[in-house]
């Protein structure tokens, strides 16, 4: 029986698993599982090295490919299609506001509430009504309200 003690297995297993909490976008939780499954294995059968290592490498894939599937379960509970949360743009879709630029050549600025964007969209005078239907970049797509009258001032 060469090879590591099964208590220094347990030793890597919480070594690297006060790592996790500390490295940044580390799987190292899953590593320490698999080293945790090594300790165990080696205490109750007295492993070669060989068999240790296999059993780590074994334990430690195996648990990585389950948190795989963990962590992408959580995304998809986390995330709402519908929450604009982070999401600026997808926030602004649909927000209204009023022309407080003329818009010349299919480019002009609106203001949406407090804040003045620019903008592109078809001509329209200052004061105009409109609604945004996309964002690009740090640009706004907007068009006139329906039912808005095309002459506002």
């Amino acid at each position: 029986m060469s090879g590591f003690p099964w208590w220094a297995w347990a030793i890597l297993a919480g070594i690297l698993g006060i790592a996790e909490m500390h490295v940044p976008g580390a799987y190292l939780i899953w590593m320490a599982l698999g080293a945790a499954v090594t300790a165990f294995a080696d205490a109750a059968f007295g492993m070669a090295l060989a068999g240790q290592t296999a059993t780590f490498a074994v334990a430690s894939a195996v648990s990585c490919g389950a948190g795989f599937f963990v962590y992408r379960a959580f995304d998809r509970r986390g995330r709402r299609p519908s929450s604009p949360l982070n999401e600026r743009g997808v926030a602004m879709l649909g927000a209204r506001g009023t022309v407080c630029e003329t818009f010349v050549n299919g480019h002009g600025k609106v203001r949406l509430g407090d804040s003045v964007w620019l903008a592109t969209g078809p001509d329209m005078p200052q004061g105009a009504p409109i609604v945004v239907s996309a964002v690009q970049g740090t640009r706004l797509v907007v068009q006139m309200v329906p039912g808005a009258p095309a002459e506002v001032r």
